[in-house]
């Protein structure tokens, strides 16, 4: 079970820019790092699992991405979220061929091999969910994202 301290206000981060999605991943590790969520490890490690792994989706609602990577590099579990200025392109998770234009990303920051597992299954209700990704697309508040993550995701 997901539990409330995933999900952090002070990493909800609304109009975010960034010129590609290697910039981005770079951007939102030193945010952890720099907040001690994950060691500095992470950075090339999420980068790297992006090549390999891409995490594209296409969803109704708003299409997102969801980079992570393994548990040795992470401190105390979070996820990131990150509305973007501009969409960002990652590659269609699965056989990485697809282009998708990325406008939500769900950085997870996971210790636990099992929890990463449940909090992607977690996720993956969110991004069924056309009108609760609507609404998260449409905020620009962050308490309102904070509230309709957390229900989702509890």
């Amino acid at each position: 079970m997901v539990t409330n301290s995933l999900i952090n206000k002070e990493l909800i981060l609304l109009d975010f820019d960034a010129k590609d999605k290697f910039d981005l991943l770079s951007k939102l590790s030193s945010i952890l790092i720099e907040k001690s969520y994950v060691k500095p490890s992470f950075e090339n490690a999420v980068i790297e699992r992006e090549k390999v792994f891409p995490t594209g989706l296409i969803t109704e609602g708003a299409n997102v991405a969801i980079p992570h990577t393994d548990a040795i590099h992470v401190i105390k579990p979070t996820i990131v979220f990150a509305k973007l200025k501009n969409p960002i392109t990652f590659k269609e998770m699965g056989l990485g061929k697809k282009d998708i234009n990325s406008e939500l990303i769900f950085m997870l920051a996971i210790n636990n091999p099992k929890e990463q597992v449940s909090t992607l299954s977690n996720l993956m209700s969110i991004f069924s969910n056309k009108e609760l990704l609507s609404n998260i697309k449409d905020s620009n508040d962050v308490l309102e994202i904070l509230n309709l993550l957390t229900n989702a995701l509890n």
